[in-house]
């Protein structure tokens, strides 16, 4: 009776304000890509979409589905594929709402398919030009998308934002996010959704003389109209201050620095969003140069270099932050991607934000007030003996310091845990992170005794991996004199270089359970998926998709892709079928160096694709063969050994960012045709392959330059068209004898 009084009671304008209100409800849900945070916070109800990055708001990386679960995945197989038509690495993880599937390729290309099926619906590119891949560090990956209220959000690689409707892929607007086009910005990382606006960062702070500064920047999920820019570092010396927080940074950055010093801290990843406390959280990258010395000779914290930072993103004024690593020099950035969880510490209900950040120590903050809980080594550690729970401060060792010497460092400049999505799944309280258990050798360049005093990529500094491919003979013209590996032994159990699928504890700080992914070479592991089935599933360098159980550890599944696989795989429903979908590609930071004999990626062509199974599935198709050409005959050269020396000094500062001698996804230069030695100095130096991705270097590179990296690259490919024929001759006279 209450009820119906209450409603006589309503004006007739009422009536029709909330009728109209109710149909636009009704017409936003049926809407193609419809998320908004209503249906962000009640995604229990509906286990089969897979809406976010990291499937849910808190970024888990975990999926209540449990059709396939520990006691029938070894019948998973292979459900379809789609070929993306790129060769490149891929890192995104697949988005799937309402039965279609939404994907972000290299350089920003966005991909709509029907989930069950693999049909494509419609295609996005963003028409990047191929210059813009010399300000990329590490390749023309993108790490995802996001989807809200109809529309898709995607960083292409020249810094731009991109906002399409998810039903057909136009454009609505698009921004462009970069504030100076003359320094080496991009953008490979994924947007993020805090209450009224998408944010999104940049990279390039590993670049150049001096880096890139970092900002986040903020604008209107609608128009695209910019709301609030946060910058991570203090401007040039001198200049004003942008907002507070940077009046606090500069009391921590010596004020005499260089003009070229731009700072780093750039936001090329990591991201997160609690809208219960409207809070965003922003995790930045390394100081540029690495160097103190050079970015900072009076030393300080550099805020706010390496830190976690909690953003109001109704304002962009900053909340807490809490700062990894002080005064980075080892290129231990926390961009690494956050999760959040409720847990129980000490007795005591906390809200927490975790990160596993690249220097090997597993922080647990209170995600309202950012103090630190916890932060225990996750992986072996020398850089530094532990972290003062009272400071929050690591404890810097002696081994640490590389200004005296090369030093031999754990973990490397890759990071104890990179870019790669860990997960948590609620049923184990189990973080699973894909950890890359690798030193490298740190060395000062200007003072090690060796030719090369700057490579682009590392500013003045070297991060040397003693792998299966290391030499220190060889490197020793260029670096100066570094350890014989034999003379090398892993300070811990097992290899000196190897990945690891480690189950780690964040209440009891220990790990509970690991799997050894690879052995004496980097072999690029992919991010993590686990399931409420007791599952965590995860793509291998070597090709390998394997399934093993979340509380145990045990191998339940492993699936030959004939693909590398680095991105994080997710899961989905359609019509009671669950699929489980990951991309697949070589690339990344692995094309600073060769592929390993044991990567995929060194037997088939590196094809990238979008590969789902289900239940009683088929086998994998598997790409082609590499089918490597034979070296080309060398053209005739009548360049000096002077000239040929000083060209491989040359091409180690500005090529070798990109080109090794190897197969790769970038062209090894042994292998280069004739017209390409007649065009050369018109490709180096004036952009004629632009549109492949290959920019112009005339503003670094002089003419003799490139005279002098061509003779070197003629050189080297003397050597190896001569050594193939000496083994062809030894297998023919072998033959013969037989």
């Amino acid at each position: 009776m209450k009820q119906l009084l209450r409603r006589r009671s309503l004006t007739g304008a009422t009536i029709a304000l909330t009728l109209l209100n109710s149909l636009i409800a009704f017409a936003d849900e049926r809407v193609q890509g419809y998320v908004d945070s209503a249906r962000m916070s009640s995604l229990d109800s509906e286990p089969q979409n897979w809406v976010a990055p990291g499937r849910d708001q808190k970024g888990t990386y975990f999926s209540p589905l449990e059709t396939i679960n520990e006691k029938n995945v070894s019948r998973l197989g292979h459900a379809w594929s789609y070929k993306l038509g790129t060769y490149r690495g891929q890192e995104a993880t697949p988005i799937v709402i309402d039965g279609v599937m939404y994907a972000a390729g290299i350089w920003g290309r966005v991909y709509a398919l029907e989930a069950a099926t693999g049909n494509e619906l419609w295609t996005y590119d963003p028409q990047v030009n191929g210059q813009v891949a010399r300000n990329t560090c590490c390749d023309v990956v993108n790490r995802g998308l996001v989807v809200w209220q109809g529309m898709v959000y995607v960083a292409s690689t020249d810094g731009r934002l991109h906002a399409l409707d998810a039903a057909t892929g136009k454009r609505i607007w698009v921004v462009d996010t970069i504030e100076d086009k003359k320094l080496p910005y991009a953008s490979t990382g994924s947007p993020q959704i805090a209450k009224d606006v998408v944010v999104i960062g940049n990279a390039g702070a590993d670049l150049g003389q001096g880096g890139v500064r970092g900002y986040v920047t903020a604008y209107d999920l609608k128009t695209g109209a910019q709301k609030w820019r946060f910058y991570t570092v203090p401007g040039a010396p001198g200049s004003a201050p942008e907002h507070p927080e940077m009046e606090v940074a500069q009391k921590t950055w010596d004020p005499q620095r260089a003009a070229f010093v731009k700072g780093g801290g750039t936001v090329w990843d990591g991201m997160a969003y609690d809208p219960e406390l409207n809070l965003l959280y922003v995790g930045t990258g390394n100081g540029a140069p690495y160097d103190q010395r050079k970015r900072s000779p009076a030393g300080g914290d550099n805020l706010y270099l390496s830190s976690i930072l909690a953003i109001n993103p109704d304002t962009g004024r900053l909340v807490w932050h809490y700062q990894t690593t002080p005064g980075d020099i080892w290129d231990f950035t926390a961009v690494q991607k956050m999760i959040q969880a409720d847990l129980v510490i000490n007795g005591r209900q906390r809200k927490v934000l975790m990160q596993a950040p690249k220097n090997g120590f597993f922080y647990v903050l209170d995600r309202a007030t950012g103090e630190l809980l916890s932060a225990k080594n996750y992986s072996y550690v020398n850089w530094a003996s532990h972290v003062d729970m009272k400071t929050g401060r690591p404890a810097v060792t002696k081994q640490g310091d590389y200004y005296t010497g090369p030093k031999l460092l754990y973990p490397s400049w890759s990071g104890a845990h990179s870019w790669q999505p860990m997960a948590f799944n609620p049923k184990t309280n189990l973080v699973y992170i894909p950890v890359i258990d690798i030193p490298n050798f740190w060395v000062d360049m200007p003072n090690s005794g060796g030719k090369l005093k700057f490579v682009n990529g590392f500013f003045t500094t070297a991060g040397i991996t003693p792998d299966g491919a290391f030499d220190a003979k060889t490197l020793k013209p260029l670096f100066g004199t570094l350890p014989d590996l034999k003379q090398i032994k892993a300070p811990r159990p097992g290899a000196l270089v190897r990945e690891v699928l480690r189950a780690w504890d964040p209440v009891k700080q220990k790990v509970v359970w690991e799997q050894e992914t690879s052995n004496g070479y980097r072999s690029y592991d992919g991010g993590v998926l686990t399931t409420a089935g007791n599952l965590v599933f995860q793509g291998r360098g070597d090709g390998d998709f394997v399934v093993y159980a979340a509380d145990t550890g045990k191998q339940l599944k492993r699936i030959n892709t004939g693909s590398t696989i680095m991105a994080a795989p997710m899961t989905y429903s359609v019509n009671g079928t669950q699929y489980v979908a990951v991309q697949t590609g070589y690339g990344g930071t692995a094309i600073v160096t060769p592929i390993s004999p044991k990567s995929a990626a060194a037997t088939r062509v590196n094809e990238n694709r979008i590969l789902v199974f289900k239940l009683d599935g088929d086998e994998v198709p598997k790409p082609p063969l590499r089918n490597d050409e034979p070296f080309p005959s060398p053209p005739k050269s009548d360049a000096t050994p002077e000239q040929i020396k000083s060209g491989e000094i040359k091409f180690n500062q500005h090529c070798a960012q990109c080109h090794v001698f190897s197969p790769n996804v970038t062209p090894d230069l042994r292998r280069i045709s004739e017209g390409v030695h007649q065009n050369f100095k018109e490709i180096v130096l004036r952009g004629q392959r632009a549109f492949m991705g290959m920019g112009r270097f005339d503003d670094v590179l002089t003419e003799n330059d490139a005279d002098e990296i061509h003779a070197y690259l003629i050189s080297e490919q003397a050597n190896a068209y001569n050594l193939e024929h000496k083994q062809e001759e030894k297998l023919k006279q072998r033959a013969s004898k037989h």
